[in-house]
């Protein structure tokens, strides 16, 4: 698998990145394992997970994993802080105080001294950003992280964070922001990229296949056994079951058709390849399917195909 290096940093990271959201909770540790073997045997280093993701469990899982399918140092792990839901409570708090905690926590599910990447999860317009930046300062300069980045931050959000790092050679330096990018969510093309590349941070893409609805599963109905029939993703699938994403499914699927490749590899592919990503993320409920996705890997998109999709889905 091809790797890329993550802005202006010396780390390198596989262009295919294993997310592991369902990991502890849809997909069990077999399954993990099984995903994790075939991702790695494709060549793949770069594993994200959060300490939100299946309350902890997506951690653990990962932590059960060290030493037994990888070494830790052939790895790159990356985690993210500051995001809960108590009681069902999205809850946001990105203070010094709540970050440290969590990143204690993740260090503990995961046995491990370190993480290579460690992220805040999203924006906190309440706390102070110099108080979220301290803790990521601390993270690095103790070696609890090898390197800190930013998660769901808009262009803005991104580029203040990063110029306050890159002003003092004491402070940890932004390394990397993961966003959501697809055929069917390009927003971040409006500043996000940009600011990820004049501040010399590397992109990471999450939900590259539209949360699912890329696929063409969605495209007579929701099936009983997909995340959209799951009560805990069923809101976040929905919003891309209109006509606008209809026409763009379609449009993929024609593509596909075309080329002799499934709708899944060529969402993919247009991501993976687009301007200023560094690694997109995948995700599967288990090792076959994410078999299937791996598959991507050995296409590319003609420059006709990339540029009619892009047409499309403005």
């Amino acid at each position: 698998m091809q790797m890329r290096k993550a802005g202006n940093s010396g780390l390198m990271l596989s262009r295919l990145a294993l997310g592991t959201m369902t990991w502890g909770r849809d997909t069990d540790e077999h399954e993990a394992a099984d995903q994790c073997r075939a991702f790695i045997d494709a060549g793949g280093n770069f594993i994200d997970t959060a300490a939100t993701y299946g309350d902890g469990d997506s951690e653990r899982v990962i932590g059960g994993l060290i030493g037994t399918l990888f070494q830790r140092d052939d790895v790159v792990i990356a985690t993210k802080a500051g995001l809960t839901f108590p009681d069902g409570v999205r809850t946001v708090d990105n203070s010094r105080h709540a970050l440290i905690a969590d990143l204690d926590r993740s260090l503990a599910r995961l046995g491990t001294d370190f993480v290579d990447i460690w992220q805040v999860h999203t924006w906190d317009p309440f706390s102070p950003i110099d108080d979220t930046l301290s803790a990521l300062d601390y993270a690095y300069s103790s070696g609890r992280a090898r390197y800190v980045g930013l998660s769901n931050f808009t262009g803005w959000q991104l580029a203040q964070s990063a110029t306050k790092q890159i002003s003092n050679s004491a402070k940890a330096p932004i390394t990397t922001i993961q966003s959501e990018y697809s055929l069917l969510n390009r927003d971040v093309e409006i500043e996000v990229l940009d600011s990820a590349q004049a501040c010399g941070v590397g992109f990471l893409a999450w939900a590259p296949l539209g949360r699912g609805v890329l696929t063409g599963k969605y495209r007579n109905g929701i099936p009983s056994d997909s995340r959209g029939a799951a009560p805990h993703f069923a809101k976040d699938i929905a919003m891309y079951l209109d006509s606008r994403s209809s026409s763009i499914v379609e449009a993929v699927c024609v593509a596909a058709s075309g080329l002799g490749y499934s709708p899944l590899e060529i969402a993919l592919a247009w991501v993976r390849d687009a301007p200023g990503v560094t690694s997109t993320i995948i995700g599967a409920r288990t090792g076959a399917q994410l078999r299937g996705v791996l598959k991507s890997e050995e296409i590319s998109l003609p420059d006709i195909v990339r540029s009619a999709l892009d047409d499309v889905s403005l």
